[in-house]
């Protein structure tokens, strides 16, 4: 049976508003059909909507400026409790035993908070936790085209139980190799003639950062290139701002990262993953889940990153109207970051995922859009 009821079940469940279908797309668009659905009464005048079989195909979702569309939707054995409030039917929760995601698609504009912003933010609002990082291991590489190093480079960046050590970072070219590092003034290139910041911080020490050690006092050679600590050296950087990050980028880096091609692929450990209003538990390591695989024709321009197997577990996604909840997710995902030199943008395509045991809740007066960055 098809009926508009599917489509309006969705839209109020998740606070989202289904965008109307015109043109050609109107005989296709938001396509909803139920099966199996029984109505009972509830405690305190309310009434207990189930659905043995909700399948959604073509559906568009409108929020803010982000675009959502779902090839299809199936959900298994749904169940929603709803209240009537000044006359308005209202979902008070909405539960369901499996939700099977298929051809995804979310994109829109990349924005962040302004450092400003973030430490004029309450401290539970930047509540970043990157454990997977901590365990992180893989292999990152580019290849720089007509390099402003002299010549063409190759470059390798191990990492290796959460760590890049910059002693194991190569950048092989023809005549003498160059080297990695960072310093108290940033990441850098030791080359032939002489050296050059990628990357310049705007304030030392930072988290996560052990700095290059000389040989001996006053000694001009290195003797120790220096460490990230990935998990604690992003977590500090969110924390500071997002957007003020790409402030530290030097000139030279912005033209070498239009000539340079990336691949590579970094496995993701267990543990907690959160956001503001985002948080979830990846599992999987051991199966060898959570690989990101990595690829860029010219980094400058956008990358590409994909997870043939996600695995998480205790989901938590809060929205302006309630929260979504789930025991597990299984999904396939790629994320696309695309730059025109001004607007960053994003595509991130989920060719299916499923949920187990999702729940919508309502969001409780008082407590804040956000994720708790406990563990």
């Amino acid at each position: 049976m098809t009926t508009p009821l599917a489509s309006s079940l969705l839209g109020l469940a998740l606070g989202l508003k289904l965008d109307a279908s015109d043109g050609a797309a109107g005989a296709t668009g938001n396509r909803c059909a139920v099966e199996g659905v029984s109505c009972t009464p509830g405690d305190n005048g309310a009434i207990e909507l189930r659905v043995r079989k909700l399948e959604a195909a073509a559906l568009r979702l409108a929020m803010g400026s982000l675009v959502l569309e779902l090839g299809g939707v199936v959900v298994h054995e749904l169940v929603a409790q709803l209240r009537t409030e000044a006359g308005v039917p209202q979902i008070a929760s909405v539960d369901a035993a499996r939700v099977e995601l298929i051809a995804v698609k979310l994109q829109g504009p990349v924005t962040a908070p302004s450092s400003a912003a973030a430490a004029a933010a309450p401290p539970t609002a930047d509540a970043w936790r990157l454990d997977p990082l901590g365990t992180a291991a893989g292999t990152v590489r580019a290849k720089i085209t007509d390099a402003m190093l002299l010549f063409d480079a190759d470059v390798t960046v191990p990492v290796r139980h959460g760590q890049i050590d910059f002693n194991d970072a190569t950048v092989e070219h023809v005549g003498p190799d160059s080297r990695m590092g960072v310093s108290r003034l940033g990441l850098y290139v030791d080359a032939p003639d002489g050296r050059s910041y990628l990357y310049q911080f705007a304030s030392a020490p930072l988290a996560g950062v052990e700095f290059e050690q000389r040989g001996a006092l006053l000694s001009p050679w290195v003797s120790e290139r220096g460490k990230l600590q990935l998990q604690a050296f992003a977590e500090s950087m969110l924390r500071q701002g997002v957007a003020a990050q790409g402030q530290g980028l030097t000139e030279q880096a912005r033209v070498l990262l239009g000539r340079t091609a990336l691949s590579g692929e970094v496995r993701l450990g267990d543990g907690l993953l959160a956001a503001p209003g985002l948080q979830a538990e990846l599992q999987g390591w051991a199966e060898g889940r959570n690989a990101i695989a990595l690829r860029a024709k010219a980094v400058g321009q956008g990358a590409t990153a994909e997870v043939a197997s996600l695995s998480a577990r205790n989901v938590v996604a809060k929205f302006a109207s309630g929260q979504l909840r789930c025991d597990q997710l299984a999904a396939s995902l790629k994320l696309q970051l695309v730059s025109d030199g001004k607007q960053l943008r994003f595509a991130l395509d989920m060719a299916s995922a499923t949920l187990t045991a999702p729940r919508v809740e309502p969001q409780p007066p008082g407590e804040p859009v956000q994720a708790s960055g406990g563990g």
